[in-house]
């Protein structure tokens, strides 16, 4: 039937034929790819790069202050009161006095009362100071309740010897001014004494002349001639 049409059309067959042949003469099949042999190993993948690190971009968070130590407020306290005037270091001893006891208020009021330079003061605040060491609440305390305690007990020891000196300068300023009254007593005794009238010295009397024997023999040994 399509030859019919074919050579209907003015298309000799022989014509068709050839163009048929020559379109399956190029079509050329590609050579099959051998098959892999078992013996190559395939490479080994890739590593996969490293993640890269992630940037932050807010705000670093904010770190929480440190606490205070409670020596701290014992430091500086001794700081405010070291130069404060007699009356108000005595209106401090006064105010801490009267407050309830707590460690670091007890410290306060050591220091305080060794700031007076009295020696009954001083006492108390080395029982202040003893008390805080004993208390087992007070632990963060008691290293510098030690080093106060030690503290006043130099400054305790330099003031009485101190005084010592002191009072041995006082005794022997108190002898010399005995001496120098007993002397003063013995001047005015001497200046109270009569005065002695001067002895004038005897003139030197003229030798007098002695009679020889001759004469004494021929004096008249009798009464009167």
């Amino acid at each position: 039937m399509q030859a019919d049409r074919l050579q209907a059309g003015g298309i000799p067959l022989a014509l068709v034929l050839v163009l048929a042949l020559t379109g399956c003469a190029g079509t050329v099949r590609a050579p099959a790819q051998p098959p892999p042999s078992l013996a190559e190993a395939p490479p080994p993948a890739p590593m996969p790069p490293p993640p890269a690190e992630a940037v932050v971009t807010g705000s670093a968070p904010a770190t929480a202050a440190p606490m205070a130590h409670p020596a701290d407020a014992v430091l500086a306290y001794a700081d405010r009161v070291r130069g404060l005037p007699a009356p108000e270091l005595a209106q401090e001893v006064q105010r801490l006095g009267e407050t309830a006891y707590a460690p670091v208020r007890a410290l306060q009021l050591a220091v305080a009362l060794a700031q007076t330079r009295n020696a009954a003061n001083v006492t108390r605040a080395q029982a202040l100071l003893q008390r805080v060491q004993q208390d087992p609440e007070a632990q963060p305390l008691h290293t510098l309740a030690r080093l106060l305690a030690a503290q006043l007990a130099d400054q305790r020891r330099l003031e009485e010897q101190a005084e010592r000196q002191a009072q041995l300068a006082r005794d022997q300023q108190r002898r010399i001014e005995q001496l120098n009254e007993r002397l003063e007593a013995v001047r005015a005794i001497e200046r109270s004494l009569p005065t002695r009238p001067r002895r004038e010295a005897p003139a030197a009397s003229p030798p007098s002349s002695t009679p020889s024997s001759g004469a004494r023999s021929a004096s008249p040994r009798g009464g009167t001639p």
